[in-house]
């Protein structure tokens, strides 16, 4: 098509420029006059041509351009509308996230409420169970309940054949998250392998004095493990957990501070642990016992704390430089009073005032049982120097290699219960 409307234009400037050569002609111009007229015209309408034809394509060429730039723009415009999309997208996944996080988080702690209240059911029905057989054994020919008398046998065995294993959970720097302390734990293995918890042996270990036994044991490898790490340059300290009756068996508590004594350059390094019930039930014999212990360096923590209305003084005379305090309980306290964030048994005090409280006393406050981000996040507001809790670790039993390292004498377990066996 436009080669023909090329070929039709061409014909009409011949024509246009020889009707101008031939008007020149009829008026008595020269030849030579007509072809000059001939060829300027038709030089002239191919000119003329080309101007047009070029104002045509700079015509079509800007709008081309205008074109490109309105897919432009609808392009962006969808970007956009995608990018939105996208971000809503994101944050939809994260909110749905978070909450199945908290969901998952309140399922851990009712899972945890409910093995406490299992535990606790347990603890005080072998409790009866122990006080029933006890009452039985002080009459001529009446014996333990066969519960109780089962579980002692098992715990009597797993004590002699050493089965007794050590788990440390990392206690770090808040909020660098760096692992400063561990806590230890024993647990003891029946002869199946089968791990007992603590409320299942606690209450047939300790009315038989069986708890010093696992004391020692307990705090003869917490030794071994802290000068391990410290020949590793690790500068970390070890929680140890102490029994009430041992500090206050007094025939036990002796050897217990001779051994103390040959270990004190660990003073700084190995922390005793005791329940908050269990130190305000402490009379003079176990006062006197965590003394002599702080004579030697050795300072105390407090843990399962459920009264945050402390008398800091008593604490910081009996030595005790740590308090730790659950993370959701600590966070169930917090309530908004006159605009400002309070403890709701210290309603006088800021609760970011609370950390900076005990330090005056020289007590730092440890949240425990710390589970999620979004309880961290919380607690940092309250200036808590340090936290413990599957967050940051799981209790994890130690290797055997290591354990070996850190295993009393081949007599130590047997000697123990022969001196515990001398005085049923």
């Amino acid at each position: 098509m436009r080669r023909l409307m090329l070929a039709l234009l061409t014909g009409a400037y011949l024509c246009l420029a020889l009707i101008v050569s031939l008007f020149l002609w009829r008026m008595g111009a020269t030849p030579a006059v007509g072809v000059s007229a001939f060829v300027g015209a038709l030089g002239l309408c191919f000119a003329f041509h080309g101007l047009v034809a070029q104002a045509f394509v700079a015509a079509g060429l800007r709008g081309e351009i205008d074109t490109v730039r309105e897919a432009h723009a609808i392009l962006l415009d969808q970007i956009e509308k995608v990018d939105a999309r996208v971000t809503d997208l994101v944050e939809t996944v994260a909110a749905d996230s978070q909450r199945r996080s908290d969901e998952l988080s309140t399922e851990v702690h009712q899972l945890e409420d409910l093995i406490q209240s299992m535990n606790d059911r347990l603890e005080h029905q072998l409790s009866h169970q122990v006080a029933a057989a006890s009452a039985r054994h002080a009459i001529p020919g009446r014996e333990r309940a066969p519960h109780a008398s089962h579980m002692l046998e098992i715990v009597q065995d797993a004590l002699a054949e050493n089965r007794v294993d050590l788990y440390l959970q990392p206690i770090v720097n808040l909020p660098q998250r760096r692992t400063v302390f561990y806590e230890s734990f024993s647990r003891l293995r029946d002869e199946s392998g089968r791990v007992m918890m603590p409320a299942e042996y606690l209450a047939v270990a300790e009315p038989e004095g069986l708890m010093t036994t696992i004391d020692n044991l307990l705090l003869f490898r917490c030794v071994q493990i802290v000068r391990r790490l410290a020949k590793q340059d690790r500068k970390v300290g070890i929680f140890c957990n102490i029994s009430l009756a041992s500090l206050g068996d007094e025939s036990f508590f002796p050897q217990f501070l001779e051994f103390m004594q040959a270990n004190k350059d660990l003073a700084g390094a190995v922390i005793f642990e005791l329940g908050q019930a269990s130190f305000d039930r402490r009379g003079p014999v176990e006062a006197r016992h965590m003394s002599r212990l702080a004579g030697l360096g050795f300072s105390f923590s407090l843990d399962k704390v459920n009264d945050l209305d402390l008398d800091f003084q008593d604490l910081a005379r009996a030595d005790v430089r740590y308090i730790k305090v659950g993370a959701q309980m600590m966070l169930d306290q917090l309530e908004e009073q006159d605009g400002k964030l309070v403890i709701a048994s210290l309603p006088d005090l800021n609760a970011a005032d609370f950390a900076a409280l005990t330090r005056r006393y020289g007590i730092e406050v440890v949240v425990e049982k710390v589970e999620s981000e979004k309880q961290i996040v919380d607690i940092l507001d309250l200036d808590i120097g340090y936290g413990q809790g599957n967050l940051f670790g799981e209790p994890r039993a130690i290797r055997d290699a290591v354990l070996a390292e850190a295993e009393p004498p081949v007599d130590f377990m047997r000697g123990a219960m022969r001196r515990r066996a001398s005085g049923w």
